[in-house]
């Protein structure tokens, strides 16, 4: 009897083990995702851009920055930015300004996801203040003027890895915005 006593004792203890494993996965998979997203905006990584406050003063050097819009599939949205490139100058604020028209026949709410290529560019565009931080809506026929105030900051001279880079695309999607959820 004894022997069944401690054969059922461990087997109480490795079911307990396994529950605490599928919690300790569980907390891991749902942490995930936001850990990965602090983690890209700390470091830069695949593109991420940063945010900031005020630009930190313009350096005697110039790069090219590319404007790339896209509307997911099945939105009825037109987006575009209402100039190609820009040549600004390093640590400078600048503005630039892109237009949404809703071609649809109803309201429809959209949010701007964004990235910066090259990828190692990313942790040295800072957005100052940009529509893609708020959910966009428009109601039907509407276009709206949206404004993205950024710098590139001149610590991006000093990156061995960045010091090259002389055009940063600036990439933004539009998408909607899934009513039953908000």
């Amino acid at each position: 009897m004894t022997q069944g006593a401690g054969s059922t004792g461990r087997q109480l203890r490795t079911a307990l083990l396994a529950v605490l494993g599928i919690c300790v996965m569980t907390g891991v998979a749902w942490a995930s995702v936001p850990l990965y997203r602090l983690f890209c905006q700390v470091t830069g990584l695949n593109g991420t851009t940063q945010r900031g406050q005020e630009a930190p003063g313009a350096v005697n050097k110039l790069i090219r920055i590319d404007f790339d819009t896209n509307v997911a599939p099945g939105m009825p949205w037109r987006f575009a930015p209402e100039q190609a490139s820009e040549t600004v100058k390093i640590g400078a604020r600048d503005m630039a300004f892109f237009t949404a028209t809703n071609t649809g026949a109803k309201p429809v709410t959209g949010t701007a996801t964004f990235n910066v290529t090259p990828a190692q560019a990313g942790k040295y565009f800072t957005k100052i203040q940009c529509f893609c931080f708020t959910q966009q809506t428009l109601k039907p026929g509407e276009t709206q003027r949206m404004p993205v105030i950024f710098y590139v900051d001149p610590r991006i001279i000093d990156d061995p890895d960045a010091s090259d880079v002389e055009t940063i695309t600036l990439s933004y999607t539009f998408y909607p915005v899934d009513s039953a959820k908000s």
